[in-house]
């Protein structure tokens, strides 16, 4: 699975990598967390052009009673998401990228659970890839959410989890973004896990245990030795 990640790289980077025209003013985040906006890159289906929005993360679908069922669906499985009713219209027809530049996996330990953070190989940006809702309440005010794909883990990364995000390489952004790419068809065998030798992992501080914490001290190196299965 995927339930916190980091985006610190500097902006200039980030619009490049995703090839947009603008970008916001963005500060570096290094604990990001369920229930908070992401920043997600979509085409506007009227200009054509990517754009750079944020999402809640967390889908809530259209049909959805209430919006706290968002935090049960920070992830879809990649396997079955085009068929499940939560996700299923979203995968069709909204789909974006999560910006990230690493994220955290837990495994445990005598000492208890020791945080790993995951990163690309060299050093780089990451494109999740993900769905997107709106959600519209009783007072008419409309919440935008977002789920990141997940995946069987590569072999790098099974000793920490069985499943991994969706990391789409650049090449694949283009037609995952295609809001006229509509078939499951088309689409799946994007979803694959990333290759191992892109990745790396290290053990960093259990100060980034506790999702309010933020700050470069979540990336903090650990004393203890890495870990590599």
């Amino acid at each position: 699975m995927c339930g916190r990640f980091t985006l610190q790289s500097p902006a200039e980077l980030i619009r490049e990598f995703f090839l947009l025209e603008d970008l916001p003013p963005l500060k570096p985040r290094f604990n990001i967390a369920p229930g908070q906006n992401v920043g997600c890159v979509v085409v506007d289906p009227d200009e054509g052009e990517r754009v750079w929005v944020e999402y809640r993360w967390g889908l809530v679908p259209s049909w959805a009673k209430e919006p706290s069922i968002g935090y049960r669906m920070i992830n879809a499985r990649s396997e079955t998401a085009a068929v499940k009713a939560s996700f299923r219209k979203a995968f069709r027809s909204r789909r974006c990228l999560i910006a990230a530049d690493g994220f955290y996996e837990w495994r445990k330990t005598a000492r208890g659970k020791q945080p790993y953070w995951i990163h690309s190989e060299p050093m780089g940006l990451l494109a999740f890839a993900g769905l997107h809702e709106s959600w519209r309440g009783p007072d008419g005010s409309v919440l935008r959410t977002c789920t990141i794909l997940t995946c069987p883990a590569n072999e790098l990364l099974a000793p920490l989890h069985d499943r991994m995000p969706v990391i789409l390489p650049r090449d694949d952004h283009e037609l995952w973004l295609d809001p006229k790419v509509r078939s499951p068809e088309l689409l799946q065998p994007l979803l694959e896990p990333f290759p191992s030798k892109g990745l790396a992992f290290r053990p960093v501080s259990r100060y980034v245990n506790d999702a309010r914490h933020e700050g470069p001290d979540c990336l903090a190196m650990q004393d203890e030795p890495r870990f590599d299965g």
